[in-house]
């Protein structure tokens, strides 16, 4: 039984779909997920710097979310992904604003550009300077990541 357990893998939890940078998934889309997440994160991983990529749904606790994150994420990337739930970008920008700082923020409307962006940002002091990138808020940003980074 422990050789199974040992094997089994959960697509868009905790998944390392790219290196250098480093760039992690997690579906966590409420507050108490996503402190499940950092600690989870801040276990299995030593990141210089880490750079939050965060799409949510307009019906869930994104404050609480956010919250949870802004003491890991050095700066956030917010995005929209292209469910009728999601929460309009420049609603979710404003919150992370009140949360993170106009500083910390960055608006991509387009999930492709706020993963380009976060790479970037996390690139920015050297290819092995241990920058990653976490990609969370939504089961469905996490699943149109898993497709854009070639894993689904």
């Amino acid at each position: 039984m422990r050789k199974a357990f040992a094997s089994v893998t959960s697509p868009g939890r905790l998944e390392v779909v790219r290196r250098s940078p480093t760039v992690v998934l997690d579906a966590a889309h409420n507050p108490a997920g996503a402190r499940a997440t950092a600690e989870a994160v801040a276990e299995a991983f030593d990141f210089s710097r880490l750079i939050g990529v965060v799409g949510a749904s307009g019906d869930k606790n994104v404050r609480g979310l956010l919250e949870a994150f802004e003491p890991m994420f050095a700066e956030v990337v917010v995005t929209q992904n292209s469910s009728h739930r999601a929460m309009d970008v420049d609603e979710l920008a404003a919150i992370a604003v009140e949360v993170f700082g106009d500083e910390r923020v960055q608006v991509e409307p387009r999930l492709p550009d706020a993963l380009e962006a976060a790479i970037t940002l996390a690139e920015e002091d050297g290819e092995f300077a241990g920058g990653g990138v976490l990609v969370t808020g939504s089961v469905i940003t996490v699943g149109e990541a898993r497709l854009l980074l070639g894993r689904g």
